[in-house]
């Protein structure tokens, strides 16, 4: 039986049961496989792009005698399915632009598909965005650490299928009961994180504020008008990120 790191185990929580599930950027098929193995679905496909990854998969499923559940396709995103053969579609472990990417150009495969289950490593704000823009609503939102790094999982369904609208996630919110946060950092810190914000959220986010910092510095050094445009840019969105850090704690401290 395989054994999955904390974030593939995240996902394949994700994952309904009986679910016809493609795995864009599967690597060694180790999330289908696993679910496979526990009886969780009906049918899966592992899609890689890469010769390397793509033979990987391929001896994995053949090892696990998996072959009549799993495919393994060699094609660039959502080119390996067709419409209609999948409900659930994962794609994890790539950045938020190259996600977001694959989704508007496999568009034309989304309809029948009844979840997303998404893992962006950076630029979560582009997916949630595309998800946005497309009439996706997400259903859940978790973070977790796990070897150093910061994970977002973020779970979509079609609008027909939610229980509340993209208008109710993304209006603008008020924390703490004083400081309003509109739709633009609400797409970049998590409508739901937000909510509920964990240890592991604040760190992410005192992480941003320290990169943020650095590039400050790097742009203070220039005397081109375009840099000092830029650091002042840079540093509205640390005042931001400072205040929303600020209230959320303070909000923490008197709950507790």
């Amino acid at each position: 039986m395989i054994r999955l790191s904390k974030r593939l185990e995240m996902i394949a929580n994700q994952v309904p049961e009986g679910s016809r599930l493609a795995d864009i950027g599967s690597d060694h098929a180790l999330l289908p496989t696993y679910l496979a193995q526990k009886g969780r679905i009906a049918k899966g496909i592992a899609g890689e792009v890469n010769p390397g990854p793509y033979q990987a998969a391929s001896r994995q499923i053949r090892e696990a005698r998996l072959t009549d559940t799993i495919d393994v396709r060699l094609g660039n995103g959502l080119e390996v399915i067709s419409a209609g053969e999948v409900d659930v579609i994962t794609i994890a472990g790539m950045g938020g632009a190259l996600i977001a990417s694959i989704l508007e150009a496999g568009k034309e495969k989304l309809p029948g598909v009844s979840r997303l289950v998404l893992q962006p490593n950076v630029g979560e704000a582009m997916v949630r965005q595309w998800l946005l823009d497309h009439q996706w609503v997400l259903s859940e939102e978790m973070i977790l650490e796990e070897d150093g790094k910061i994970y977002e999982i973020l779970t979509a369904v079609p609008s027909g299928l939610a229980s509340t609208s993209n208008d109710e996630i993304y209006r603008d919110q008020t924390l703490a009961g004083e400081m309003p946060v509109q739709r633009d950092w609400l797409l970049k810190m998590g409508p739901y994180l937000l909510q509920d914000p964990t240890p592991v959220w604040f760190a992410k986010w005192d992480l941003e504020y320290g990169k943020l910092e650095m590039i400050r510095g790097q742009l203070a050094l220039s005397e081109q008008p375009e840099a000092k445009q830029k650091q002042r840019e840079i540093e509205e969105e640390m005042k931001t990120i400072r205040e929303v850090l600020a209230c959320l704690q303070k909000d923490k401290a008197s709950s507790n």
